[in-house]
This record gives C-alpha cells, sequence and structure tokens, in this order.
C-alpha cells in the first residue's frame, strides 16, 4: 500500500504546526525563516501532488493509490484516501496556488499601518520604542494558509464520507482567522468591524450547511446499517447503490441529496446562498481571497460530483432541472452586479459567482461535455481568477484604495502590471486561446445538448462578462493619467515570479487543455455511468448512407 497519498496531506499539516511553532519576533531576520519554511513546505507539497498526478493512470480504475486506516471501527469508520482523475488535478491545481498565493502575500503579515499598537512593555525585545506588535502575527499567518491547504488536499482525496465531512468542515476554521485576523489594509478606518462581520458571516452560512450535511451523513449511515452495509467507505456505498443491493425510498434519496447539496452549495457558493462571499473577497487579503475562490470552494463543486451524484444518482436527476435554473440565475445575476460594482475586489468575487454557476450547470447538465467542462472550469477558474485577484492586490496595496474611481492611466506608469490585469480580464471573460474559453465552451455545449433554453440563456453571461472585465480595465489603466497614481512602480521581480507561472498556465491550456482532459475525462465518464445517463443523440443525425454514397 502506498503513502504518498497521505504524504501529500501530511506535509503541509506538518508544516502548518512547524511554522506555528519557530521562534516569534518581530525582526525581519526572523519573519524571513518563518516565510522560507512555509514555502518551502508548499513546495514540497507540489512535488508529491505532481507525483500523484503522474503515477495516477487515467485508464486505471476508478479510485488509485488507495490508503485506509482504522479509524473508528464501531461506526465503520477509515481514514480512507484513493484518487480519481478529478481529485487529482483539484489536488495539483491546490498545490501549485498556494506558493503562488504565499509569494504574493509576503508582506501582508508584516507590521504595518493598521497593525495594533500600544504602548511597549520596557523590556520588550526586538520592538521600536512606542510599538508592540504581536510578534507571532506572521507565524500565524502562514500556519494558517498551509491548514488551509492540507484540509483541502484531505477533502480531494478522501474515500470515506465521514472523513471528508470532517476535513470539509474543518477548514473552516483556519479561513475564518484568515479572513478576520489578516484583512485587507485598503480597507479604511471601519476595515476591522467589517473583517469581523465577514469573517462571521462565512463561517455561520459555512456552519450551518454543515450541520445539514451531518444530519444526512448520519441518515445515511444509518439507513445503510440497516441494509447490511455498515460503512461509510464512498466505492462500497457507491458499488452497492449501483448494484441494486442498497436502496433508498425516493423521500429518503431526496432527502439526503438535499442534505449534502446544500452544503456544497453554500461552498461552491450558488445562487441564493452566495452572499458571504463578496464580503470574504472584499475584506480578505488578495492571497486569502485567492484560497477561497481558487481553492476552498472548488471542494463544494467536486463534492457535488463525488457525493451528490454518486450516492443519489436518481435524485440528482430529479433535481436536476431546478438545480439549471438556480445556476443560469446565478450566471446572470453575479454578472449584473459585477458590472455595477464600485469596489475591485468585490468586482472579482461576483464575478466568481457567476462562474461558479457555470459549473454547477455543467455538471448537473448531466452530459460527458458539460462535466468535462466543469471540472476544466474548476482548475481553468482557479488559475485565471488567482492572476486577476492577486495583480489587482498589487495595484490595491500600491495605490491603498480598492475603489475603482481612484485610479485611471495605470498603463502608462506601470505597463507590466496593466498587461497582467488585463490578461487575467480576458480571461475571465472567456477570451480563445486562453483556458476558461474551452471549459466555458463544452459548459455550453453539453448542457445545449440536453436543455437547449438553458444553455441559450447562459450564453448571455458571456456578454456580461465582457462588459465587466473590460469596463474594469478601461477605468482603471486607461485614460488620463490621475495624481495618486503618478509614480507608482510596476511589477518587482517577486510579484513577477507570482503573476508569470499563472500566465503561462492560461495560455498552455488553453492552446492544450489535452494532458488535462485526458486525466479527467475517464472519471467523468464513471460518474455519468452511476447515473445512468448517456450523452443525448444528435437532434439532426447524419444523412443515412447506402453504398458508400450520401441519400
Amino acid at each position: 500500500m502506498s503513502a504518498l497519498l497521505t504524504a501529500t496531506c501530511a506535509v503541509p499539516a506538518a508544516g502548518a504546526v512547524l511554522t506555528a511553532a519557530l521562534p516569534g519576533g518581530s525582526t525581519d531576520a526572523r519573519r524571513s525563516t518563518t516565510k522560507a519554511v512555509a514555502l518551502g513546505v508548499s513546495a514540497v507539497t507540489l512535488v508529491l501532488a505532481a507525483a500523484v498526478a503522474v503515477q495516477f493512470d487515467p485508464h486505471g480504475g476508478r479510485y488509485q493509490l488507495t490508503e485506509s486506516y482504522s479509524w473508528i471501527r464501531s461506526f465503520g469508520i477509515t481514514f480512507s484516501l484513493g484518487v480519481d482523475g478529478i481529485g487529482a488535478v483539484l489536488a495539483l491545481l491546490t498545490a501549485v496556488l498556494v506558493p503562488i498565493v504565499m509569494l504574493a502575500s509576503w508582506h501582508d503579515a508584516d507590521p504595518g499601518p493598521t497593525a495594533p499598537a500600544v504602548p511597549a512593555a520596557p523590556d520588550t525585545p526586538d520592538v521600536p520604542d512606542g510599538t508592540f506588535e504581536n510578534r507571532r502575527r506572521t507565524q500565524g499567518f502562514f500556519a494558517l494558509i498551509l491548514a488551509v491547504e492540507a484540509m483541502v488536499v484531505v477533502s480531494f482525496y478522501a474515500t470515506d464520507v465521514f472523513v471528508f465531512y470532517v476535513f470539509f468542515e474543518a477548514m473552516l476554521i483556519p479561513m475564518y482567522f484568515l479572513i478576520g485576523g489578516f484583512g485587507d489594509r485598503a480597507g479604511g478606518p471601519e476595515s476591522a468591524r467589517q473583517r469581523s462581520y465577514a469573517a462571521v458571516k462565512f463561517l455561520l452560512y459555512n456552519l450551518l450547511g454543515g450541520l445539514v450535511m451531518l444530519a444526512a451523513v448520519i441518515g445515511l449511515y444509518v439507513i445503510a446499517q440497516d441494509q447490511g452495509f455498515a460503512t461509510f467507505d464512498l466505492p462500497t456505498l457507491s458499488s452497492a447503490i449501483a448494484d441494486g443491493k442498497l436502496q433508498f425510498s425516493g423521500t429518503a434519496s431526496k432527502a439526503l441529496f438535499l442534505g449534502f447539496f446544500f452544503a456544497f452549495a453554500v461552498k461552491a457558493p450558488l445562487w441564493p446562498l452566495h452572499t458571504w462571499l463578496p464580503n470574504a473577497m472584499g475584506e480578505a487579503t488578495a492571497g486569502t481571497a485567492v484560497l477561497i475562490t481558487a481553492v476552498v470552494d472548488k471542494v463544494g463543486t467536486f463534492a457535488m460530483l463525488r457525493f451528490c451524484l454518486g450516492l443519489f444518482p436518481d435524485a440528482s436527476k430529479a433535481f436536476a432541472p431546478a438545480i439549471l435554473v438556480l445556476s443560469v440565475i446565478g450566471i446572470i445575476y453575479g454578472a449584473l452586479l459585477a458590472i455595477g460594482q464600485k469596489d475591485i475586489k468585490r468586482l472579482v468575487a461576483y464575478a466568481s459567482i457567476s462562474h461558479f454557476g457555470f459549473i454547477i450547470m455543467g455538471i448537473f447538465a448531466l452530459t460527458s461535455q458539460g462535466q468535462s467542462g466543469a471540472t476544466l472550469y474548476m482548475v481553468n477558474h482557479g488559475i485565471s481568477t488567482a492572476a486577476w485577484m492577486l495583480v489587482a492586490g498589487f495595484l490595491i496595496s500600491r495605490r491603498g484604495s480598492r475603489l475603482i474611481a481612484d485610479y485611471g492611466g495605470v498603463q502608462k506608469v506601470a505597463p507590466v502590471l496593466a498587461g497582467s490585469f488585463l490578461v487575467g480580464g480576458l480571461a475571465t471573460l472567456s477570451l480563445p486561446g486562453l483556458a476558461p474559453f474551452v471549459s466555458e465552451f463544452l459548459v455550453l455545449v453539453g448542457t445545449f445538448t440536453r436543455y437547449p433554453a438553458i444553455g441559450i440563456v447562459a450564453t448571455f453571461g458571456i456578454v456580461l462578462a465582457a462588459l465587466y472585465a473590460l469596463l474594469l480595465y478601461q477605468r482603471t489603466m486607461t485614460g488620463p493619467v490621475k495624481a495618486e497614481v503618478t509614480g507608482m512602480p510596476d511589477l518587482k521581480v517577486r510579484e513577477l515570479a507570482v503573476v508569470a507561472p499563472l500566465v503561462a498556465l492560461t495560455i498552455l491550456l488553453g492552446v492544450y487543455p489535452k494532458p488535462l482532459t485526458d486525466i479527467v475525462n475517464p472519471a467523468v465518464n464513471a460518474t455519468l455511468s452511476q447515473v445512468h445517463e448517456t450523452d443525448p443523440a444528435p437532434a439532426h443525425p447524419a444523412a443515412a448512407t447506402s453504398g458508400g454514397e450520401q441519400k
């Protein structure tokens, strides 16, 4: 039994503990040591996640590199890990983004104008006269990032329903402290109260979803136990359901499905359960905002594929039309509100709500093109939104304002920054040749083949995306140079190291997505077979032929 999956999960968890335990202090040397250790741990995790993706055989079994360790035997709970194609690419996405987020957030936990300051104790070492900083601020910040990474990776690898639930909920704790304790310094005098509100709202919404899911997890176990399956093992339960050995009544199946789906829809987030996201992304640092929308939220959409469709195929088909309607509303609603935003980060947040509508629509279109596109969309949205948000963070840190109206003419004084911001915006509107185009196209094609009306309405989201992305660029980067922007420095070496790989991946996966589709498609086909669905036959089949000639 390979321990590669356990190692991939354990390294960031151990790194979080190590980083938190490093000696505290306010000197630059101690902070630099903390950052270097955390970055090194994330690099090792990236190597391990890449090894998992390389060793995964798309033509092998559904779950590979499996591991199982006894945990709570009396309830049939085991710490079981296994990876399919979807989990492999999403865990790799997480491992790629975390070191990039760390580099982008290199100074986010350093002492600054919003750091708490009180009279210093006379014997306090390493602290400037007149101030006293929380000397473990840097350790806490980077330890929390590694803790989030560990819990997200476990969620992508877990094949035990209870283990997944534990880490699905546990990741809320470090995210709560990242949002509430390390907020955006450009938030103004009310920023501390706004951060607290955003963090509490994030926690309460997701805890509510988790409590509903817990009730469904318990219900699943009780029903399965009554039929001789006293286990939380996902492959065992899915196989029993597919073979008809484990059966749910229509009411029970729908109730359990809704319990799982509600939690995942809050995390994703799906309209109308989305309202925590703009607050959380707006008040968090740019790096934390990327963790929220590009990493943590993907657990929700991933879980819809793995658990909702795998455990409750009949209920998934029954609720699919209603979920598609909610998805389309989210696409249009998110895009319209993004157009009207005055705050750069909240604009990106509403754009993400629109994008998650596309992802969920692709999942519940129940076609191979739709689900393949949805999985690719998870990856491509993570990369493109990370690029857009992190460059926006660099821009905001220079000007000290999140308001779009405070910018103008940036491309004349910081052309590389402006160019990077443009690439992120063009990727967000799914420009052909950039990664999100492929996934959005597949989602729309897959939806149109089964639900043409839904597919047609969803295409308006593309037009609206062009409006909010290009208007944001026009208002901030073009036109006369505002006095406050004059002298704004361009991207530095560290910032270029953040942006360059994201731009490169956006272009590479836009031109050549085959490496991802080869891994993802077998898992998508297996998911469709679980819900007993096939792609619809063409409405206008090719003309019949006879004797080699077309009639």
